[in-house]
């Protein structure tokens, strides 16, 4: 069998194709990285309007089962006990060695179930990994489901079109819909900084939901490609970029996903894979941070090149590069070493022996636009 003919399909695959797509092999799916517009177009139309993402190639799960919160809170520094219905949050399953092996979204939907969105590359280990925690707890991979993303400014009026309830979510928060007599479960989140929503559908009416919001005009498809700039200049992580099993969330600069309850004074400290390793790089700071770069000039850079210092000296690498359409130049993420990346310091980066200088940026390159109400 060739490579193509090996990889998945999400329920999309024809429409993507209809719609002129190029595809391209990502985490064993074939997936659009770009429409004919191209990605900078899309890029600008996501920030301007409203991008229409196939994220189908997620992993989608419900844990339910008495004791569920305990076995979440078991492998995550979130403070799912707190966590309401239908409300999202934000966790990173953690090793014993503080590093991560993955990030995912969690939602509860009831008083022990839970709704999980994990990244397509890690969502066989993540099966794994849950299901080595379960004591009676039932996992369901939901294997007929498809996962679309609407985002940008224009996102809401499209949805307020469709169903009121949808309209009314704010950033981080969920609900059971209807949109033409098709059943969804929608949240208001997404991985581009701008409002947005997320919906879950049944795989056999993923065509017609995506082809009912590709109808408006403010709507327009969204490849790989944009959606990889596009959270770039939103400051969010990657997994296996700005995140991995070497890699802590105090590096990483997500100290905020770490729950006040489980920090080392809170109430339930601890409790979670590395929790000892991460609660001492809290206290003593990390080697390294993750910073944002602005290039000077055109010339891009590239992930694994080697960010210098005035003497030459190697003090990071690139994790993540781009050209940043709305912020109108190239931009990367690197990790640095932590003296140096304050913003406005300046720097290089070596391409192929050439020193391309950059400044160290605040984040996000792009202003975050969540809805909070």
């Amino acid at each position: 069998m060739t490579e193509q003919a090996s990889l998945a399909t999400t329920p999309l695959d024809g429409l993507h194709r209809e719609l002129g797509a190029k595809m391209v092999p990502f985490a064993g799916y074939a997936m659009p990285v770009q429409y004919p517009a191209g990605i900078i177009k899309e890029h600008l139309h996501t920030r301007e309007a409203a991008g229409l993402f196939d994220v189908s190639h997620m992993g989608q799960l419900i844990l339910r089962g008495e004791g569920s919160t305990a076995v979440l809170e078991s492998l995550v520094p979130v403070d799912i006990q707190a966590l309401p219905e239908n409300g999202q949050t934000y966790a990173l399953f953690t090793n014993d060695q503080g590093g991560v092996l993955d990030d995912l979204i969690i939602t509860r939907w009831g008083p022990e179930c839970f709704f999980l969105v994990v990244n397509a590359a890690c969502k066989a280990q993540d099966i794994a990994h849950l299901q080595s925690a379960l004591n009676g707890q039932e996992l369901k991979v939901l294997e007929d489901k498809a996962l679309l993303a609407l985002q940008g400014p224009k996102a809401r009026e499209v949805m307020a079109a469709l169903s009121p309830e949808a309209a009314a979510l704010t950033f981080m928060n969920g609900a059971r819909i209807e949109v033409g007599g098709i059943k969804v479960y929608i949240t208001c989140s997404g991985y581009t900084g701008e409002d947005g929503f997320e919906l879950s559908v049944d795989a056999e009416h993923a065509d017609a939901l995506a082809r009912r919001l590709l109808a408006f005009e403010d709507v327009a498809p969204v490849g790989l490609g944009a959606r990889d700039s596009l959270r770039l200049e939103a400051g969010l992580c990657l997994y296996g970029h700005e995140l991995s099993t070497t890699i802590d969330p105090v590096t990483a600069g997500l100290m905020w996903s770490i729950s006040k309850s489980r920090r080392a004074d809170g109430a339930r400290p601890g409790g979670f894979p590395g929790a000892d390793v991460i609660f001492q790089r809290m206290s003593e700071g990390a080697a390294l941070r993750r910073v944002g770069l602005a290039v000077e000039g055109k010339r891009p850079v590239r992930e694994g090149q080697a960010v210098l210092d005035s003497d030459g000296r190697q003090v990071g690498e690139v994790c993540s590069a781009a050209f940043g359409a709305s912020f109108g130049g190239p931009i990367a993420m690197a990790f640095v070493e932590r003296p140096l990346g304050e913003p406005g310091t300046a720097l290089s980066v070596d391409v192929r022996g050439k020193a391309i200088p950059v400044t160290v940026t605040r984040m996000p390159f792009s202003p975050q636009r969540y809805f909070r109400g």
